[in-house]
């Protein structure tokens, strides 16, 4: 695992915000996608086990998103950040603090990080850094 500093964690900021950015357009994609394909088929009457499809090409975007998706989580993990909630944009960085493992703690929208918490405290149990 590799542990980073306050200063580590704020220079990667500006890419995790790009890389979240884009998961998330990926994902808010992916589900108006696979609805507008569900409705589709609906509407054809084809069920989900019938050889001849007309709507492999949507599907095959779908699965392309999917796999779009899971390399740019794999590129904010392979960084050593964790990825939380995409949804709330939460990323948290292992760090050593007063001798301490925790977690520094970034949500989508913040200007830097400014809050830590325990391995199992989550979210919610964060806690300013200047305490």
């Amino acid at each position: 695992m590799k542990w980073f500093t306050l200063e580590e964690a704020n220079a990667l900021l500006p890419t995790i915000r790009e890389e979240l950015a884009a998961v998330q357009s990926i994902a808010k994609e992916y589900e108006e996608l696979y609805k507008r394909l569900i409705q589709l088929k609906e509407k054809a009457g084809i069920r989900r086990d019938e050889q001849s499809d007309p709507f492999f090409t949507l599907e095959c975007e779908l699965e392309f998103s999917q796999i779009e998706a899971r390399a740019i989580i794999r590129s904010i993990h392979r960084k050593g950040a964790q990825l939380k909630d995409l949804d709330m944009g939460l990323i948290d960085f292992p760090a050593i603090l007063n001798g301490e493992e925790v977690l520094l703690c970034w949500r989508q929208g913040e200007d830097r990080i400014t809050h830590w918490h325990g391995f199992n405290d989550g979210f919610y149990g964060r806690r300013p850094l200047n305490e």
